[in-house]
């Protein structure tokens, strides 16, 4: 417990220090929550209010956002031979990960509160009770502990914090293709069939129904990806770490 908190402290003053971070997982969902609204919003007529459409589709896209950059923060500690150090060291080999994980959940917390801040100023207005906050949090939670373990995966076997970019390209993409920013009725049929069998589109609508005071239907469904994929991108980023310190 205590290298984890260490890590965790570290990793925190790292990502607070280094400016590219910031600015890539708090100002740009700002501005691209900007764009859709002002830009697009007012040609898309399928939904009532943009605005309530598009926070949540955005609010998951920061996470993508984040854990790009929990894949670039390993790979560097990787590239500059930190890692290796601490493996000579008596803690855990889990801490390390941890703490960018950790640094990771809490990125992208600073960020999803001002991207729903900016919203509420932009005209979203949420009809959720405290309960459904809670619910909606908690999945975005369980989703993003999926995201950051799978891109400290990336950041492992990545060569390069470039490279490393790179292999996190598809967390960045999945969004664009899910119901964030359009319903998936709209979408061609063959591209309907991607959105509605992938994990982002389950998890933007229960949190859009959760926040609107509507059904959750795809709730279990966003769970059971949520889960699922942290429990394989946890023990795949582990075994990695693992083999690594074997060599």
């Amino acid at each position: 417990m205590t290298a984890s908190l260490t890590m965790i402290g570290r990793s925190i003053r790292l990502g607070r220090r280094n400016l590219d971070l910031v600015i890539m997982a708090i100002v740009l969902p700002v501005l691209m929550m900007s764009l859709f609204v002002y830009v697009f919003g007012g040609a898309i007529s399928s939904v009532q209010s943009y605005v309530d459409y598009v926070v949540p589709g955005i609010v998951v896209l920061c996470t993508g956002y984040g854990a790009t950059s929990t894949a670039m923060s390993v790979a560097d500690d990787m590239k500059k031979g930190v890692v290796d150090r601490f493996r000579s060291m008596p803690i855990s080999g889990a801490a390390v990960l941890t703490g960018h994980v950790v640094a990771s959940l809490a990125r992208n917390a600073v960020a999803t509160f001002a991207v729903v801040l900016v919203a509420v100023l932009m005209g979203f207005r949420p009809t959720a009770s405290i309960g459904a906050w809670a619910l909606a949090l908690g999945l975005l939670l369980l989703y993003v502990l999926a995201l950051s373990w799978l891109a400290a995966g990336f950041g492992l076997i990545a060569r390069s914090v470039e490279s490393a970019s790179l292999l996190g390209f598809a967390m960045l993409f999945l969004p664009y293709l899910s119901s964030a920013f359009v319903p998936v009725t709209t979408m061609p049929p063959w591209l309907r069939a991607v959105s509605e069998h992938q994990p982002v589109t389950p998890v933007i609508e229960t949190v859009r129904a959760l926040l609107t005071g509507a059904p959750a239907e795809s709730g279990w469904l966003a769970l059971a990806w949520s889960g699922g994929l942290l429990v394989v991108a946890s023990g795949w980023a582990a075994w990695l770490f693992g083999r690594i310190s074997s060599r």
